[in-house]
């Protein structure tokens, strides 16, 4: 009788569902897919850096922008933090309130 209460299987446990060291065909199929689409994503950026297929008004149209950009950064820059406050402290003074509630008169 005290055999049966020490009796043990030996071994590990076995756990349910797939087991940790195999890999499910879905996992295989998606890194696939996943390197697939980097690959093809390498290769359209390696082909985009070849060919440039702008015409030249979007290529003045770029250079353009990138100097209004510049420009803009240059007038930002150059007032200070105190100026650029009591600039728009004047701005805020020349516009109506809006949240003043208009008089409204049904008599007149």
């Amino acid at each position: 009788m005290s055999d049966d209460l020490y009796k043990v299987s030996g071994g590990k446990l076995q756990l349910k569902g797939p087991s940790s060291d195999k890999k499910s065909k879905k996992q295989k199929k998606k890194r696939e897919k996943e390197k697939e689409y980097e690959a093809a994503l390498e290769r359209t950026l390696r082909e985009e850096g070849k060919k440039d297929k702008k015409t030249p008004a979007q290529r003045a149209f770029e250079r353009a922008q990138e100097k209004r950009k510049q420009e803009q950064a240059l007038k930002i820059a150059s007032k200070t933090h105190k100026e650029r406050v009591q600039e728009f402290n004047a701005q805020l003074d020349s516009m109506s309130e809006h949240y003043d509630i208009p008089k409204v008169s049904w008599t007149k």
